[in-house]
C-alpha cells in the first residue's frame, strides 16, 4: 500500500504528563489496552486520570467494576484528585457493577451485560476493572476456555463498536490463563513500586503499543493530588547526538579568573568546580550567574542542600541580588530536596525551568546534595545518571556549572569522590595552601578541553565583593601545598600523562587482559559513547594499550609490560 493509501490512526492524548511521550505519541483510537500493576502501584488512579481527560457527553465512558471496589468507594477516594469532576459522573462517565453477575451467572452473562450497555450508550471509552477478578472467577469455575473466549469476543465487539477499551488488573504471568491477553491487547502498560531501604520508587513500562515505537525501559513516576506524572527516561540516543556548541566565551564574574581560562568558559561546556567546605564553590557559581544576568543571559540555579531563601540571602550579603534577578525573569532558583528522587525527575525540573525563561546558564549546587536526594537504587548508577543529565543539558547549548565537595587532601590532587571528571570540559579545583605560615585559598585549572589555560596555582580571596583572583602562587621549598612544596612536586603518577578516569580505564583493561569496547564500558560503569572512545584512543596513542581487529570486532589489550 502506498503512503497516499495508508489510513492514519488517530492518537488520543492521555492527559497524563509524560505518558504520551513514552507511548510514542499517545494511545491509538479504538485500541484494546491492558493496564497492569501490583496493589497500590497507581493503576486505578491512572485509568481515572485518562478517563476524566477523554470522556465527554458526546463521547462517554463506561466503567465496569468486577469483584473489586464498589463504584461508591472508588468515587469517594478519587474525588480527592484534582482531575475529578463530580458533574461528569452520570453524564460523561457511567459506573456499572458486574460483581454479582460474574459470581452468580459467569463470564458469558457478564459479557452480555457489557454488550447491552455498550449498545445502549454507544461509549467512546470502556473500562473493565479488575480483569484479575475475572481471571480468578474463571479459575474457580474451571472455565479457562470461557476466559479465552471472553477476552477475544470482548475485543472484537468493542473494536467493531469503535470504542477504546481498557482492562485493568495485576501484572501478567506466564501461565495459560493470561496468555490470550498478551496476543489480543494492542498495548500493555505495567506499573510497579519497589521499596529499598525505606525508599519507594514507582516505575512505568510500556511493554507494547501496536504500530508504534514506545520509549523502551522503565520510567519513574510520582502520584500527587494532580494524579500521575511520568518522567521519561533520558534516551541514550539523546546523549550521543552531536551538540551544537556556541562559539562564545561566558564571563565567570570572578575578577582575574577569565584571564586564566582564555576569556571565560566556552559556551555549551560542562564545568566542574570542586573543593572542600568553605572554599567558595557556591560563591563562584553565584557570580557566574550574576555575570550572565549583567549581559542579558538568563540562568537557573538548582539547589539541593539549602532552602532557596537562605541561598538568596547569603548572595545578597555579597552584593549579589538574586531576588531582583528573579523578579526581572532573568533567574529561576529551584529547590530540589525531596528524597527518593530519580535522575529523570531532576532533569525534568531543571529543563522545565530552562525552558520557562530560556536560560543559557545552569548551576547545579551541589552534586553531593544531588546524590543524597536520589533514591538508593539510583545511587548505584550515579555516574551514568549524571552523564545523561549533563549531556542532555549541554546538548542544547546551555553552559552547566556543577559544584562538587571533596575532602581536602594535602598529598593527593583529587578532583572528585565520584570519578566523574570525564564528563567535564573544564575543571576548576579550589584548595587551601600553607603560604608563609598562613592558610591561604588557591585555585588551579586542572582541565580545559580545546583551550589554553593557566597551569599554575593561583591565590584568591573572598572579599565583601565576592571572589577575587590575586596572583600566581610561587612554589618554594618549605611552603605551598601541604607542609612542603617539594613533597607535592616529588609525587609521580602511576601512569604519566593519564587523567584520573583514563587511569581507572587502563586498570580495568589490565584486569581483563583483552576486551571489546562494550565489555570495558560495562566494567567501569561508563556509557559506550564518544568520551569512552576518546579515552581509549589516548591509551593507544600514549602506548599504554594496543588496538586489535579480528572476526569478532575491535579489541583492546594493554601493553605486555603492564601485564607483568
Amino acid at each position: 500500500m502506498s503512503k497516499k493509501q495508508q489510513v492514519a490512526i488517530r492518537l488520543l492524548s492521555t492527559g497524563v504528563p509524560g505518558l504520551d511521550e513514552v507511548l510514542g505519541g499517545g494511545l491509538p483510537e479504538y485500541s484494546f489496552n491492558f493496564i497492569a500493576g501490583t496493589p497500590g502501584a497507581g493503576k486505578t488512579t491512572l485509568i481515572h486520570q485518562i478517563m476524566f481527560t477523554l470522556a465527554t457527553p458526546k463521547h462517554p465512558a463506561l466503567y465496569f467494576t468486577v469483584m473489586g471496589e464498589p463504584p461508591l468507594k472508588i468515587l469517594r477516594h478519587q474525588q480527592q484528585m484534582d482531575f475529578f469532576e463530580s458533574s461528569m459522573v452520570g453524564d460523561s462517565i457511567h459506573f456499572i457493577d458486574l460483581s454479582e453477575i460474574v459470581l452468580e451467572q459467569g463470564l458469558g452473562a457478564a459479557l452480555a451485560r457489557i454488550v447491552q450497555q455498550v449498545e445502549e450508550r454507544n461509549p467512546a471509552l470502556v473500562i473493565v476493572d479488575s480483569f484479575q477478578a475475572i481471571v480468578r472467577a474463571a479459575t474457580l469455575k474451571d472455565h479457562e476456555l470461557d476466559l479465552q473466549s471472553f477476552i477475544q469476543r470482548l475485543a472484537i465487539h468493542l473494536t467493531n463498536w469503535q470504542a477504546t477499551t481498557f482492562l485493568v488488573g495485576e501484572p501478567l504471568s506466564n501461565n495459560a490463563q493470561n496468555s490470550p491477553l498478551r496476543t489480543v491487547a494492542d498495548s500493555i502498560i505495567e506499573l510497579s513500586q519497589n521499596i529499598h531501604r525505606n525508599s519507594v520508587v514507582r516505575k512505568l513500562q510500556v511493554v507494547k503499543v501496536r504500530g508504534q515505537a514506545p520509549m523502551p525501559g522503565l520510567h519513574t513516576f510520582r502520584i500527587s493530588g494532580a494524579g500521575l506524572q511520568i518522567f521519561p527516561r533520558i534516551p541514550a540516543t539523546a546523549t550521543q547526538k552531536h551538540r551544537a556548541r556556541p562559539h562564545n566565551r561566558m564571563a565567570t564574574g570572578v575578577a582575574g579568573l577569565d584571564d586564566l581560562i582564555g576569556g571565560g568558559f566556552p559556551g555549551g561546556d560542562a564545568v566542574i568546580v570542586s573543593g572542600p567546605t568553605g572554599a567558595g564553590k557556591s560563591l563562584l557559581a553565584t557570580q557566574f550567574i550574576a555575570a550572565g544576568a549583567a549581559v542579558g543571559e538568563t540562568g537557573v540555579i538548582a539547589v539541593f542542600e539549602e532552602h532557596p531563601e537562605e541561598y538568596v540571602r547569603r548572595a545578597s550579603e555579597l552584593g549579589i541580588d538574586l531576588a531582583e534577578m528573579e523578579r526581572q525573569n532573568m533567574l529561576k532558583v529551584i529547590y530540589i530536596r525531596p528524597l527518593d528522587l530519580s535522575p529523570d525527575e531532576t532533569l525534568h525540573e531543571i529543563q522545565a525551568a530552562v525552558a520557562l525563561i530560556g536560560a543559557r546558564r545552569v548551576v547545579i549546587d551541589s552534586m553531593t546534595g544531588f546524590e543524597l536526594a536520589l533514591a538508593p537504587t539510583f545511587r548505584e548508577d550515579f555516574r551514568e545518571s549524571l552523564y545523561r543529565m549533563v549531556v542532555a543539558l549541554t546538548g542544547t547549548g546551555v553552559t552547566v556549572l556543577l559544584t562538587m565537595e571533596i575532602q581536602q587532601s594535602y598529598t593527593d590532587l583529587r578532583i572528585s569522590a565520584y570519578l566523574i571528571s570525564f564528563l567535564a570540559d573544564t575543571i576548576i579545583l579550589l584548595r587551601y595552601a600553607e603560604v608563609a605560615g598562613e592558610l591561604r585559598r588557591n585555585l588551579s585549572v586542572i582541565k580545559m578541553r580545546n583551550s589554553a589555560h593557566s597551569k599554575g596555582f593561583t591565590l584568591y580571596e573572598i572579599t565583601a565583593q565576592g571572589m577575587v583572583v590575586r596572583h600566581t602562587l610561587e612554589m618554594q621549598p618549605g611552603s605551598g601545598i601541604g607542609s612542603s612544596a617539594t613533597r607535592e612536586r616529588s609525587r609521580q603518577p602511576i601512569y604519566p600523562g593519564l587523567t584520573e578516569e583514563e587511569t581507572v580505564l587502563l586498570q580495568a583493561l589490565i584486569k581483563l587482559g583483552k576486551a571489546p569496547l562494550e565489555g570495558l564500558a560495562q566494567r567501569v560503569g561508563l556509557p559506550d559513547g564518544p568520551l569512552l572512545r576518546t579515552a581509549l584512543d589516548r591509551l593507544v596513542s600514549l602506548s599504554y594499550a594496543i588496538r586489535l581487529h579480528d572476526e569478532v570486532g575491535t579489541l583492546y589489550q594493554p601493553m605486555a609490560q603492564l601485564m607483568e
